[in-house]
């Protein structure tokens, strides 16, 4: 059996965004070591907006931490005592200007799982209703509905390169769509 086992831990940074953490844990065949665990206490949400033309509501924004430009579906943290549904119903109109009408489960997953409990919850938003501009103006430079074979090109191109909205999109337009539940 090739399960690690945990003595204990400490934290190292700690905020509401984000703590981190050395955990003392056996590794099998090599023995008991520190190993830093990335904790984040909010959950994280995605949106793959679509509507009946086919096309993808995305957003277009700078991250500072990388450094560039690209084209991200709307994401953001649940606020304390929020369901993952419901933050991800704000953050759509507030970072796009459009009201989700249907909210849907897609898929979730752990993005970094050997580091890191960072779990992200994946919806699939359709029948939205502009109500305006976006209320956070600091998420975008642009929001646009984009069709289908421009959404392909930026995922095969690097135009989107953002972790959540790569592996939302991607999976929508294949596992999601492979199991006929468009």
């Amino acid at each position: 059996m090739v399960e690690w086992r945990t003595f204990g831990r400490r934290q190292v940074y700690g905020s509401p965004w984000v703590e981190v953490w050395l955990q003392d844990v056996e590794v099998p065949g090599t023995g008991r070591i520190e190993h830093h665990v990335v904790h984040c206490p909010r959950a994280s949400t995605t949106a793959v907006v679509t509507n009946e033309a086919g096309e993808f509501l995305l957003i277009h924004r700078h991250r500072f931490i990388t450094g560039r430009w690209g084209w991200e579906v709307p994401a953001g943290w649940a606020d304390p005592g929020e369901a993952p549904v419901e933050a991800i119903t704000r953050e759509v109109e507030e970072e796009t200007g459009w009201r989700p009408g249907r909210v849907e489960p897609l898929t979730e997953y752990f993005a970094m799982a050997g580091i890191s409990d960072a779990h992200f919850r994946s919806f699939h938003v359709t029948g939205c209703t502009r109500v305006g501009e976006p209320q956070d103006v600091s998420e975008a430079a642009r929001v646009e509905w984009l069709p289908e074979e421009d959404v392909v090109a930026l995922l095969t191109d690097g135009g989107i390169s953002d972790g959540p909205s790569h592996a939302a999109l991607s999976y929508y337009l294949g596992p999601h769509r492979l199991a006929g539940r468009r």
